[in-house]
C-alpha cells in the first residue's frame, strides 16, 4: 500500500477499543479484522494476515522464550523455591517501600535482557509483593521499567549492538565501532531511560507517593488485600500462580532457585562476548534441563510428576501467548501499511535544528506505541534522524547527532514500554500475574510524566546545540 493515513486506523482502533472495553484480545482481533478490510483483502485475509505474521522466526523466538519461563515457573513453584525465597528475604524486607526497593534492585540486577527481566523479577517477587497487599499493577510497572528502559543503556546488550549497527553508513559513522561509539556518547542524552528507572525508584521509595489509577490500584490492594480489581483477568493462568509445592522432596534454594539463575545468567553473558549477541533462548532452554535434572535428582518429582508441571508452565502462560500472537499480527499489519514511514512523512517538513531532538523523541514515540515495536522503530528512524542532525551540525558529530540518536533510543523505548500492543508489556503483565490492560492503565501516566521531562530536556539540549 501507498503511505495514507488509512495506515494508522489499525492501531489506533486497537489500542482505543483494549483502554475502552479492557478486553485486548478482542480488541486486537477486532483491530487486524479491520485493517484486511481496509487493504481491500476482505475477511478471509484476516486467516491470511495470522498465517504470515505468526509463521516469522521473530514470533517463534519470543513464544519458545515464554513457554520456556512458563516451565521455569512452574519449576520454581513446584519445588517450594519462591516460597523458600519469600521466608529468607522476608527476613530483610518487612514492609511495603522495602519489598518494592529489592523488586526495583533485582529488576537491575538482570541487566541483559529485557525479555527474561520481568518474567524473572515478576514470579520471584510476586509472594512478597502479596503478602504486603502491593497492587500487581505495581509489581508489573517495577517489572516493565526495570527491563527496556535499563537493557538499552548497557553497551554490552543486544539493544547497543543493533542501535549501533543501523548508525553504520549515516552521519560520517564508518563501521560498527564508530557506530559503538556514537552509542556511548549518545547515553548521557537518553533522559527518558534514565529517568525511567530513577522513577521508579522515587515511587516505591515513596519519596514521590502513587497518583492516577495506579493510587486507586494501591489503595484497593493496602485497604481490602484485593490485589487484582475485581473481574480483573491475570495473564499467567492459574495452573501457574496455584501449582502446588511438592512434599516429596526438600528444597534447596542453592540448588532449586540460585543454581539455575545463574546457569541463566551465565549463559546470556558468555553468549553475548562470545558472538556479540545474548543467547536468551539457548539460556532459558539450559536452566529448563537443570532445573529438571535437579527436581529428579532431590525426589521432588518422578519423570510423570516433571512432566505435569511442565504441561502447567505452558498451559499457564497461554493468555499471553494469544495476546502476543495478535499484536505481531497488527504489527505486520503496520509494517504492509507504512504506518511509520506515513508518521514520519508528515513531520519531516517540521524539522529544524532546535525541535530536531524533542521531535524526533515524540516520533519515535508515537511510532513504537502504535505498531509495539521499539526495534520496528529504530530500523526506520535512525536512517532518517541521524543524517538530519549530521547536516544541522555541520557536517559533523556535535552535540545533536548524539542527541538525536539518544532521542531515537528512549522514544522507541518509550513507545513500546507502555504501549498495549508491546512484547514487552505483555511479558511484564505475564511475569507479574496482573491484568493487562490494568497495567496498561496504572503504568501510562507515569511513563507519560517521565516523557514530558524528557522532551523538555531535549528541546532544551536543541536550543543549545542548534
Amino acid at each position: 500500500m501507498d503511505t495514507s493515513w488509512i495506515s494508522i486506523v489499525p492501531p489506533l482502533l486497537a489500542v482505543v477499543l483494549a483502554f475502552v472495553t479492557r478486553e485486548a484480545v478482542v480488541s486486537l482481533a477486532l483491530a487486524c479484522i479491520a485493517g484486511v478490510l481496509l487493504m481491500g483483502q476482505g475477511i478471509q485475509g484476516f486467516p491470511v494476515l495470522v498465517t504470515r505474521a505468526l509463521g516469522r522466526p521473530d514470533f517463534i523466538w519470543v513464544c519458545s522464550i515464554e513457554l520456556c519461563i512458563g516451565v521455569i515457573v512452574a519449576f520454581l513453584q513446584r519445588s517450594g523455591a519462591v516460597s523458600l525465597f519469600t521466608v529468607r528475604v522476608g527476613r530483610w524486607a518487612k514492609d511495603r517501600r522495602q519489598v518494592g526497593i529489592l523488586g526495583w534492585a533485582l529488576g537491575l540486577l538482570i541487566f541483559f535482557s529485557d525479555y527474561f527481566s520481568p518474567l524473572f523479577v515478576g514470579p520471584v517477587m510476586r509472594n512478597l509483593t502479596d503478602k504486603y497487599r502491593m497492587a500487581r499493577e505495581k509489581l508489573a510497572y517495577i517489572c516493565d521499567s526495570t527491563s527496556a528502559p535499563l537493557s538499552v543503556l548497557i553497551p554490552i546488550s543486544a539493544w547497543a549492538a543493533y542501535l549501533g549497527g543501523l548508525a553504520v553508513g549515516t552521519a560520517g559513522i564508518a563501521d560498527k565501532e564508530a557506530g559503538m561509539e556514537l552509542f556511548l556518547e549518545s547515553l548521557p542524552f537518553n533522559f527518558y531511560c534514565v529517568l525511567s528507572i530513577g522513577f521508579v525508584f522515587i515511587i516505591v521509595a515513596e519519596i514521590l507517593p502513587d497518583f492516577g489509577p495506579m493510587k486507586a490500584a494501591e489503595e484497593r490492594a493496602r485497604t481490602t488485600g484485593k490485589v487484582m480489581r475485581d473481574g480483573a483477568v491475570p495473564m499467567m493462568g492459574k495452573e501457574l500462580t496455584e501449582l502446588e509445592v511438592s512434599t516429596t522432596g526438600r528444597t534447596n534454594l542453592g540448588l532449586n532457585f540460585v543454581l539455575p539463575v545463574a546457569v541463566i545468567v551465565i549463559t546470556n553473558v558468555t553468549t553475548f562476548v562470545v558472538t556479540g549477541t545474548s543467547g536468551v533462548l539457548e539460556s532459558l532452554m539450559l536452566g529448563v534441563v537443570v532445573m529438571a535434572v535437579t527436581l529428579w535428582i532431590q525426589r521432588v518429582d518422578d519423570l510423570n510428576g516433571i512432566m505435569k508441571a511442565v504441561y502447567a508452565g505452558v498451559k499457564g502462560v497461554m493468555p499471553a501467548v494469544l495476546i502476543l500472537a495478535l499484536a505481531y499480527c497488527i504489527n505486520a499489519m503496520t509494517r504492509e501499511m507504512h504506518t511509520a514511514e506515513y508518521v514520519v512523512g508528515i513531520t519531516e517538513s517540521w524539522m529544524s535544528p532546535r525541535i530536531l531532538p524533542a521531535l524526533i523523541f515524540l516520533v519515535s514515540g508515537i511510532i513504537s506505541f502504535a505498531t509495539g515495536t521499539a526495534w520496528g522503530t529504530y530500523a526506520i528512524v535512525v536512517p532518517i534522524a541521524l543524517p538530519l542532525a549530521f547536516q544541522f551540525d555541520g557536517q559533523q558529530v556535535g552535540v545533536l547527532v548524539p542527541a538525536t540518536f539518544a532521542a531515537v533510543a528512549g522514544g522507541g523505548v518509550f513507545g513500546d514500554h507502555c504501549s498495549p500492543l508491546s512484547d514487552t508489556t505483555v511479558l511484564s503483565s505475564l511475569g507479574s500475574a496482573s491484568d493487562h490492560m490494568d497495567h496498561v492503565r496504572t503504568q501510562l501516566p507515569y511513563a507519560l510524566v517521565v516523557a514530558a521531562v524528557a522532551l523538555l530536556l531535549y528541546l532544551l539540549v536543541g536550543l543549545v546545540g542548534g
